[in-house]
């Protein structure tokens, strides 16, 4: 019998709950005396505020920073590269991200650059640097992507219109913060998105095929957080309660996966993100039933769990039965906190052809539970964005919804 041995990777610090970002200067100073650091956030972050409550511990303790607010949704190469040279520029010796996905994806690839040199390119695929990156604090201001946890980072290639996928425990953070009070003020499209993007994480990772009982664990909390917290966080952006659930079940999402990893449902929705730029947490949404349809057959048992950890219930019904219940119980969810369809997003249909093809590509294809060709991803493509049709025209004329 073979031997396998499983290594684990997580931040080496994390800090979850409210105010934790006044710690942030004490760990600061463990790194280096004196030290620069580069902020990267985006001009939506600073304009309300939230980067501020940040600068402002920095300022107290007399740490010196510079700031790149030059983020943008789906960031791409140029992005990476203009965050780099103020690195640079700044002598600089770690990096403090604060926002999302999209900052931290950008201090992932800076801390990486900044050590091992090249070009961001060069990095696509998994382990690809020699080196640790230089110290990154991930302040994390929404309750999905994980970013703050993971040794993944998405970064999108303008030229070529694709997603670039890295998976490196070299840009692991060297502290992660998840502090609810930053999240207070997300709008609740955003706060929606994002949630899906965590449940969507720990869907994936639950049925993958590198699934361990230490990555199960935390992926079925983090499902049964999201079913419970995520409506009552779009609908009151100031329960806190609801807020710090959502802050544990992105932060276990994120560990699971970065553990295990993901599948299909990523694969896509990083070619939706790039061909038609959707917020990914929107795009993992709209993909993630028709992909859980699709994998059934070789986790039926596990997809009866997630419908479970949902809160469905499944007693009495067929292992077929409780596996579509999941698949179901999740559209449910998209529907309660407003994800748009996928035709609704500037999709179309001569697409689809592309978009199959670079998910073909992708980092997170070898990890799905069935391997699809070309052909059932563009029907899978397909079928989500006519379910989305046939929906929109049931509501219309006032009736129940059904299924495609």
């Amino acid at each position: 019998m073979e031997h396998q041995v499983i290594e684990l990777v997580q931040p080496r610090h994390t800090l979850i709950g409210e105010g934790s970002i006044q710690e942030i200067p004490r760990y600061l100073r463990r790194i280096q005396d004196n030290v620069t650091a580069l902020v990267v956030t985006d001009q939506g972050l600073v304009k309300i505020g939230t980067v501020k409550k940040v600068t402002d511990e920095l300022e107290r303790a007399g740490i010196r920073y510079c700031l790149y607010d030059g983020v943008q949704p789906n960031p791409t190469v140029g992005i990476v590269n203009e965050a780099m040279d103020r690195y640079r520029r700044e002598n600089c010796g770690c990096i403090i991200a604060i926002g999302g996905g999209s900052p931290i994806d950008v201090a992932k690839a800076v801390s990486i650059l900044a050590v091992n040199g090249g070009r961001i390119e060069d990095y696509v695929g998994v382990n690809k640097s020699a080196r640790p990156g230089a110290p990154i604090v991930a302040v994390n201001t929404t309750a999905g992507t994980g970013s703050e946890v993971t040794c993944a980072y998405v970064i999108t290639d303008e030229v070529k219109n694709v997603k670039l996928v890295m998976m490196d425990p070299n840009c692991l953070a060297y502290l992660a913060i998840d502090d609810p009070t930053l999240m207070v003020g997300m709008p609740p499209a955003l706060t929606a998105a994002t949630g899906m993007d965590a449940l969507t994480h720990a869907v994936e990772c639950y049925v993958c095929r590198e699934a361990t009982p230490y990555t199960d664990g935390l992926a079925l909390e983090a499902i049964r957080l999201v079913g419970t917290a995520l409506r009552r966080a779009v609908k009151d952006g100031g329960d806190m309660k609801a807020r710090t659930d959502m802050c544990w079940a992105e932060y276990l999402a994120g560990l699971a996966f970065s553990n295990a990893g993901l599948g299909l449902g990523h694969s896509i929705a990083h070619q939706l993100g790039a061909q038609y730029h959707i917020p990914h947490g929107e795009a993992c949404a709209q993909i993630l039933p028709r992909v859980m349809e699709f994998n059934t057959p070789a986790c039926r048992g596990r997809m009866g769990e997630i419908a479970k950890a949902l809160g469905a219930d499944t007693s009495g019904l067929t292992e077929e039965e409780a596996a579509q219940l999941a698949a179901d119980s999740v559209r449910d969810l998209c529907d309660d906190v407003g994800i748009r369809p996928i035709h609704a997003c500037g999709f179309s249909m001569d697409d689809i052809g592309l978009l199959a093809r670079h998910a073909m590509e992708d980092t997170c294809i070898p990890s799905n539970p069935v391997t699809p060709t070309a052909e059932e991803v563009e029907r899978i493509i397909a079928k989500a964005y006519c379910e989305g049709l046939v929906v929109e025209a049931i509501r219309q004329q006032g009736v129940g919804r059904e299924r495609t």
